[in-house]
């Protein structure tokens, strides 16, 4: 963004227009320049990089619907507000299909339109934060895993670290949380990436099965064993074998996984030969290892032959700021899947998604987000299209009141007081900076000041 806030271009002829927006804008620390035809307005364009445009539909010495065209030609990613001196459906059409994000009316609600121009950057700034993120990730080969916080980061520079090596590596995480994506990702950006990656899921297998799958067996080693067959073991020599769900596996078959650790080389079921293998091992689990090694459950020797490096995956609700993002990927992704391109969440659904807590972490919200792409009626994506469980938290809140509180007072006393309680709350989270829990709030400072009004509630002496 050109300055901390934004720069805004204005394209009005009316004089008294201009000058209000621009004061407008000003006031809340927007950097703004104005013009007054289109002409002006596109050479303004020209000179320098803008973060939003509000133009008006009527320019003397042109259509503003032409002068839109032009922007949108020229740069795709600049949102555009149109300003017209009535309301009309036809012109809103015509508007969002040249690519307007949005459109106000004279006169206009400066609340409002203040809301809606900090939603559309926030969403330009989200685009842009996602495509630096991506192009990043790609410099190092982890085009598919998403995330900006600090917890991933250090996920990323170790994914970086050891891939390289032919270490054996136990990921860590609670379920949904991507254990399978990093082993795919250490693979990729290995040295064995053109060599096959051998996904096992331990825990969806019987004994005998789950040994036969490994290390393969003989002709005769058991009824049905009408040929000999190849483990996966072999199917992945110089590859990559992951165990998923590690935990799972029972003690017999554990000693002869440790063995093919050591001494990479193993027997098929019924043989009588040592094959050698060269297998990159990586396990994953959702257990504590450490507690089933003191349980007798998980052989401790190989315990610490798996945990040679660990990468612990952090569950979701431990790294909210990430939601965005994964919410972006997961929309165009599921919007290209479904043929619904353009969809875009509200700011009072993308609320909900924030408040969650996620047991099922990445995946249950990317389900969430599938889910909502194919119920969504309209090009906005609401509240209704969510699951039952994203409500919850919500709900939780608003049942912190009793019947004693309820009896007696009207809704307006009710709703009011709850208000109260959340902005004292996030005051006190944000040490009283008005100005930062605007910004949580996703609200403009002045409509905030205008409710600690309202509410009467003493900053400076709760400051003191």
């Amino acid at each position: 963004m050109s300055s901390k806030t934004g720069s805004i271009l204005i394209v009005d002829d009316e004089a008294d227009v201009l000058a209000s927006l621009d004061e407008l804008l000003k006031t809340e620390g927007y950097q703004t320049t104005t013009a007054s035809t289109a002409a002006g307005g596109l050479a303004k364009l020209d000179k320098e990089p803008f973060d939003l445009v509000l133009l008006d539909i009527s320019l003397p010495d042109a259509n503003g619907i032409d002068v839109l065209r032009s922007i949108k030609r020229d740069s795709p990613e600049i949102p555009v507000i149109m300003i017209t001196a009535y309301d009309s459906s036809q012109v809103a059409f015509q508007a969002s299909r040249e690519g307007a994000e949005s459109y106000i009316t004279k006169p206009w609600d400066n609340d409002k339109l203040l809301l809606e121009i900090r939603n559309l950057l926030d969403r330009s700034r989200l685009r842009v934060e996602n495509v630096l993120l991506r192009r990043a990730l790609k410099r190092f080969g982890l085009p598919n895993i998403i995330g900006k916080s600090e917890c991933m980061q250090r996920v990323y520079d170790l994914i970086t670290q050891v891939a390289a090596s032919r270490a054996t590596v136990l990921i860590t995480g609670e379920s949904g949380t991507g254990k399978e994506l990093v082993a795919k990702t250490i693979h990729a950006t290995s040295p064995r990436a053109d060599k096959p990656f051998v996904p096992v899921n331990t825990g969806s297998m019987p004994v005998d099965l789950l040994e036969s799958t490994l290390f393969g067996h003989v002709k005769g080693a058991f009824t049905s064993a009408i040929a000999t067959k190849r483990g996966l073991f072999e199917v992945a020599d110089q590859g990559t074998i992951f165990f998923d769900e590690i935990g799972t596996i029972g003690v017999d078959t554990q000693a002869k996984l440790l063995r093919v650790i050591q001494e990479r080389e193993f027997m098929r079921l019924g043989g009588t030969e040592n094959i050698k293998v060269d297998v990159r091992i990586l396990a994953a689990t959702n257990s504590d290892l450490k507690t089933m090694v003191q349980a007798n459950k998980f052989r401790e020797d190989l315990y610490y032959r798996l945990n040679v490096i660990t990468v612990s995956l952090p569950p979701l609700r431990d790294r909210k700021v990430d939601i965005p993002h994964l919410v972006d990927h997961f929309l165009a992704k599921y919007c290209s899947e479904n043929g619904r391109e353009g969809l875009k969440f509200t700011p009072e659904a993308m609320k909900l998604l924030m408040d969650h807590d996620w047991p099922g972490n990445v995946r249950e919200l990317e389900n969430a987000v599938e889910r909502a792409v194919v119920l969504a009626a309209g090009s906005l994506i609401g509240p209704d299209t969510l699951p039952e469980q994203v409500f919850e938290n919500r709900r939780e809140g608003l049942q912190a009141y009793s019947a004693e509180q309820v009896d007696g007072h009207s809704l307006f006393e009710i709703v009011e007081q709850f208000e109260r309680e959340v902005i004292l709350d996030m005051l006190a989270r944000t040490n009283w900076s008005q100005t930062e829990a605007a910004d949580r709030f996703k609200i403009p400072l002045s409509t905030l000041n205008q409710k600690i009004k309202r509410l009467r509630i003493d900053v400076k002496r709760r400051r003191g």
